[in-house]
């Protein structure tokens, strides 16, 4: 059961001219070819003080979702937060796998430590820096802060205009190079300043369920679709960052993109009831993706946590040597140079060349050279862990791709 459109308005639309840029017309058809077509965009309706009713059903399933991901920030204290940087880049790589971009966590480490072999390990590094953004700028959900955040995760990427609304049509559909018979068109771009100063507005309300107005925010989100590329991973990003600011979570980012990706079809029907006028399928998606993101995110942190038990057992260093704080941080950070071993530890760098030696010794670490950047070490346990985490969160079924051009 679902509100009634009267509860809460569908999209409207309204028609444009496009001009296609990179089709020449040749030949004797050439003078009847048209210069533009007609299509129709989205009008959004404005929401800052749209009331939102939800079935009872939907509402108890929110605050359940709610309270677990309380409870698994809450009771696991100092513990988890050891391993947030792990959950971060978990859910840094999910989200980023929504949008079919997909590489290991041995990749996605290697890549934050300047590792340039694999172009989605790179995105996906990008991603979890604009997520950290988010996070570090959960006090302020502003426009602003919205535009930082893209300009983080699409820093590599001039074309895309990163940290800048769009001054262009954006569309999702079979098709690129125009919007007529696209899946959906977002609003016309001069609208797009106008629609975010609303939703933060929206997003700044109290009198809604935290995690219902969460998932509201994130379909307008979805819906205004402000820039060319990268408004999926930002609008998950925004969704980490309001958890934080609403103080369901204070530790970790719970991987919530983790739990949509096990059913990516039916994330992608509930935005598309969205627009329609019914915002309960959306509020479901998040209650649901939050319940299984913590019972996925349990079984990582209890994973690492074996790991680290047994690393404690065969590791014969003396107590006093580095080796024993380095296990700490290969959980989370499983992949290291001698650089960034030596900054963990705050020594001199050729002070951390013994401790990784005997992590070696103990099959606790490898090393291998890594495109002419010399040595990496890695904890291959770990970042199998990571990466059966995402075998997790996978798909349920295959999802027919689609093309956004945006």
């Amino acid at each position: 059961m679902g509100t009634s459109a009267s509860t809460w308005p569908a999209i409207g639309h309204e028609e444009h001219s496009f001009t296609p840029s990179s089709v020449a017309h040749w030949g004797v058809d050439a003078e009847r070819a048209p210069l533009s077509v007609r299509y129709r965009s989205a009008v959004p309706a404005m929401i800052a003080d749209q009331p939102l009713g939800l079935p009872p059903d939907v509402l108890h399933a929110a605050a359940e979702a709610t309270q677990e991901l309380t409870r698994f920030d809450a009771e696991q204290g100092a513990r988890v937060r050891s391993f947030a940087p792990v959950l971060l880049r978990s859910e840094a790589a999910s989200s980023s796998q929504i949008e079919n971009l997909t590489a290991s966590a041995r990749a996605i480490f290697t890549a934050e430590l300047g590792a340039t072999r694999s172009r989605n390990a790179e995105l996906i590094a990008a991603n979890t820096r604009a997520m950290q953004a988010a996070i570090d700028l959960s006090e302020h959900v502003e426009a602003e802060s919205i535009l930082t955040m893209h300009r983080v995760l699409m820093a590599d990427h001039a074309r895309h205009t990163p940290g800048e609304w769009r001054r262009e049509a954006v569309w999702i559909g079979t098709r690129n190079d125009s919007p007529v018979g696209a899946e959906f068109v977002a609003p016309w771009h001069e609208r797009v300043p106008e629609l975010i100063d609303d939703l933060v507005a929206f997003a700044h309300r109290v009198d809604l369920a935290p995690l219902s107005l969460i998932a509201v925010a994130h379909a307008q989100f979805e819906t205004i679709h402000p820039f060319t590329d990268g408004n999926g991973r930002t609008g998950r990003a925004i969704a980490q960052s309001m958890l934080r600011g609403r103080r369901i979570t204070r530790s970790v980012a719970v991987p919530v993109s983790a739990g949509l990706l096990a059913d990516v079809e039916g994330y992608h029907s509930a935005l598309t009831a969205y627009r329609q006028g019914d915002p309960t399928p959306i509020v479901r998606e998040f209650a649901n993706a939050a319940l299984r993101a913590v019972a996925n995110a349990r079984m990582l942190v209890d994973e690492i946590d074996e790991i680290r038990r047994r690393w404690g057992n065969v590791l014969t260093a003396r107590r006093s040597s580095n080796a024993w704080r380095l296990l700490d941080v290969l959980t989370r950070s499983p992949v290291l140079t001698a650089a960034s071993a030596a900054e963990e530890l705050g020594v001199q760098r050729p002070n951390v060349y013994p401790p990784l030696g005997a992590l070696v010794d103990a099959g606790i670490l490898r090393s291998k050279a890594e495109h002419q950047l010399g040595p990496f070490w890695r904890a291959d346990e770990v970042l199998a862990a990571v990466d059966r985490f995402a075998e997790r969160a996978g798909r349920r079924e295959a999802v027919p791709p689609r093309r956004d051009r945006a």
